[in-house]
This record gives structure tokens, sequence and C-alpha cells, in this order.
């Protein structure tokens, strides 16, 4: 139905077949491109972004449809019977809706109401919208809200009020629900057409569903919500587990003596290395404490997982094992307790850990771990790594015994404990701690243990490291 106009507004002039061409050709192939990349977005439930992109993706594809369909009817005028939909590809886009009304051509329809004769006319393509039969006629204005949505009546009726009394243009949407049930949300846009006098004669609009369109919208809105509340919870996580890291850790930067005096006192120093994904906040842990009597406590340990979860379960472990070091409890039996704790805590995980603990007195290291690297031994220029006593994992397995070794150390000996992320670079590689090892000559000309700790990270901190990591060394007075 060719659309009503004000006596005083120019006929607009039919573009050239050749602009409108291009532009369809331009349209058609952009619509490819985006289609081929809906195809390929991911759309799992659990991918947010996935979703979001595939949303936006479908929205396009709607906008460019629309687009497409209506050059086409641009470039061949009004038609007499409705149009094949634009192009194979939005056929099969429609097959994939199930509450595609059809071609796109089709979800547009046109009405006149005559005030002067009461008479209604509208389009074949409005009786599809509506869901209503041609046999039963048009409707009123009047009948027309008995089909919308109740909180939408009074919105439709100012509409149509003020287009008669005020002869203000209808732009606005509103939902109703068709014959066979179906709720579909429809665009309305018109206009007053004015008699000779300037009256109101009847009323133009046409009507677009705008279902599909609204629902890709809502989905584009919802997953972008979704994924921004998502990032936003990880980096609030982040932050958390940061600022529990730091407060876990030991404060000491540099070196420490274990005991403050005396010729075979501990030189210590530490570190921890971040991985390559600074987002991943470990349960890795170091820690190096005075203990009463003159020994001292060495350990170095790593629990599965990342985020707060780990840092909270790393902070409880080193929190039960600071106080049973404290209690004397010897370090086999110390982590028989902690492979308990873990093993009966309200969010079991895994852990690896190593303990030591050292008789200036007797220069005796006493040791255990769970299944953890062993201590690296540097004597005369040369490393080795200890022989580990038995020892499985923490929280692996209920009643696990761990034993525990003993090594004397001699004056200038230098120990390396660190957690296996320091020497793997993937998550399913093997830690080589043959380049530790050969840091066996820098060890020995370096004046400390902190300067010992800076060998080792110009070696291993630019590794691109699938894991957090520490190291921690500690060297016998001379």
């Amino acid at each position: 139905m060719p659309s009503h106009v004000f006596a005083d507004r120019p006929a607009p002039q039919p573009p050239e077949r050749g602009d409108v061409d291009a532009l369809i050709t331009r349209t058609r192939r952009l619509r490819g491109d985006v289609d081929a990349v809906r195809r390929d977005a991911v759309a799992d439930d659990d991918d947010l972004q996935g979703r979001w992109q595939r949303a936006l993706c479908d929205l396009a594809v709607h906008h460019l449809d629309d687009l497409g369909a209506h050059l086409g009817q641009l470039k061949e005028g009004l038609p007499q019977e409705p149009l094949e939909p634009f192009e194979d590809g939005l056929a099969a886009y429609e097959a994939d809706n199930a509450q595609s009304t059809g071609s796109l051509l089709s979800r547009v329809g046109s009405a006149e109401w005559n005030l002067l004769t009461d008479e209604v006319s509208w389009s074949d393509e409005l009786y599809q919208i509506l869901g209503r039969s041609p046999r039963s006629g048009p409707m009123s204005l009047d009948e027309l809200p008995s089909i919308v949505f109740a909180e939408d009546q009074a919105q439709l009726t100012a509409m149509v009020t003020d287009c008669l009394v005020d002869g203000r243009p209808i732009d606005g949407e509103f939902r109703m629900v068709r014959t066979d049930g179906r709720v579909r949300t429809v665009h309305m846009m018109g206009e007053p057409v004015l008699d000779s006098d300037g009256s109101t004669a009847s009323m133009w609009a046409v009507l677009r569903d705008v279902s599909e369109l609204r629902r890709s919208q809502r989905a584009v809105f919802e997953s972008r919500d979704s994924l921004q509340r998502r990032q936003h919870f990880a980096q609030t996580e982040h932050r958390l587990a940061v600022e529990l890291q730091e407060a876990v850790l030991p404060p000491w930067r540099g070196s420490l003596q274990f005991p403050l005096d005396g010729p075979a006192a501990l030189d210590v120093a530490a570190h921890y290395l971040p991985s390559a994904n600074s987002a991943l906040i470990g349960g890795d842990w170091y820690d190096a404490l005075q203990l009463p009597g003159g020994e001292s406590l060495l350990s170095v340990g790593d629990l599965t997982g990342h985020g707060v979860t780990a840092t909270s379960a790393m902070a409880m472990l080193l929190g039960a094992l600071k106080g049973m070091a404290v209690a004397g409890i010897r370090p086999g039996p110390l982590m028989e307790h902690l492979n308990q704790l873990l093993e009966t805590s309200a969010q079991p995980a895994l852990g690896s850990a190593v303990c030591c603990r050292y008789d200036p007195a007797s220069r005796t290291l006493s040791w255990a771990q769970a299944g953890h690297p062993a201590p690296l031994l540097f004597r005369n220029g040369t490393g080795r790594a200890l022989t580990p006593p038995d020892g499985v994992l923490l929280g692996a397995t209920s009643g696990a015994v761990y034993e525990q070794a003993e090594v004397e150390l001699l004056p200038g000996d230098l120990l390396v404990l660190h957690t296996d992320g320091l020497t793997r670079t993937s998550a399913a590689g093997d830690g080589d701690t043959d380049r530790l090892l050969a840091l066996a000559a820098r060890f020995t000309e370096a004046r400390d243990a902190q300067e010992c700790v800076r060998a080792v990270i110009e070696e291993f901190g630019e590794d691109d490291r699938s894991d957090d990591a520490c190291v921690m060394v500690a060297r016998i007075g001379t």
C-alpha cells in the first residue's frame, strides 16, 4: 500500500538502479561475512564471552537481513506478491528460528483506518503478523487493544489518540498475543492523513514484527551483563587473593639470619614468582621461622587451584604448620597432621610440601616431604638433590605416613627449596632441575643468600611459566 503524504510534501525521487544494485551487493557480502563469524562463534553456556559474541552476530544478521530486504523492495518497487527471502542464507537462518513468521517482508504490514467512512484496510502481511484470518476482516482502532498485553494497552491508546486528536506521528511498540498463542512484539509507525480543511480524515500505519530483533538485542544485553559481572567478580577475587597472599607470606625482604649469631647460623632469602598469567594467583608459599630452643624452620609448598580458595587454604595450612613446628612436632609427624587437616577441610584440596628443621648446634637438617621436589644441596661447587623420604601428596589419602630423613650440613653448604612451578613451563611437563644445578658456580661466587636468589630469578624469571612458584635459599655460615 503506498503511504499517504501531506499535500505540501514533495514526492521523493526514486534512486538510480545502479546505486541500489551496488548497495545490495555490498550488503550481501557483508551479511555473508557476519554469518560466517556467527557460525564460528562459541555458544557454550560456560563461555560468556562466546555467548556475547554470538548474540552480537545474531543481532547484526537481523539488521543486515532487514537492510537487504528493504533494498530489494526499493529496487523492484511495490511487490504484487510476497518477495523471496534475501538470499539462501536468510532462508536457512529463518529455518533455525522456530518462532519466525516467514520472510522478512512478511513481517512488515500496513493499515489504514478511515475516520469518515469507518472503512479499514489491511495488507496481507499484517494479517500474517497479527495471526488473524483475512476472512475475519481487519480490526477497528477500538478492537485493536483487545489483542494487546494489558500493560501495553494504555500506551497504544495514547499513541492513537495523540495521532487523531493532535496530529502527532505514531512511533512505538507493543506486545500482542496471536490467535495461535504466540507472543509477538510489534513496532508501529504512522501518521494522520488530513483533508482539505486540515482535519484528520484517516490514519495510516506500518506495523513491523520486531520480536526476533528484540530477542537478539536482549541476548546481547544479557550476555554482556553476565560477562561484565563475571569479569567484575574475577577482578574482585584476584584482588582478594593478592591481598591474602601478601598478608600470609613473610613480610621480610632480603636476607635473614637464623639464629642471629653463631658460626652455624642460616642465611636465608626467598622470592615469589608469579605465573605468566598474572591473573592466576595460586597456593604457593615459603616460610622461615626461628623456633624455641634455637632451631629454624624452613618450608615451601604448593596447593592445587587458584584464587581466593587456594590462597585461603594455603593460609590455613601454613598457619597450622608454623603452630605445630613451634609446639615441637618434628617434620614427619607434622606432615601427617597436615594431611589430616586437608582431608577434613571444608574445601578439600591437594598439596605438596617440604618441611625442614635445622639444628645449628649439630648442623643437622631433619626434613620430610609430601609429593614435593626434594631440596637441592650445593657443596664445593656442585649440586645434587637430596634423597627424599617417602611421602604422598597432602590430602591424597587417609592415614598416610610420612618418613623423615636427616642430613648433616657443613659450613658453606647451600640449600635450595622450591616449588615445581619454578622449573616447569607447562602443566604437563616435568621440572628441569638441571638448570638449577647448573647455577652452582654462581652460588659459590655469591656473597649471601639474597644474591643466590637473584641468580635464580635471572635464570627463571623470564620463563613463560604456567603456574606461580617460590624459591628459598639457605646457606650455612662458615
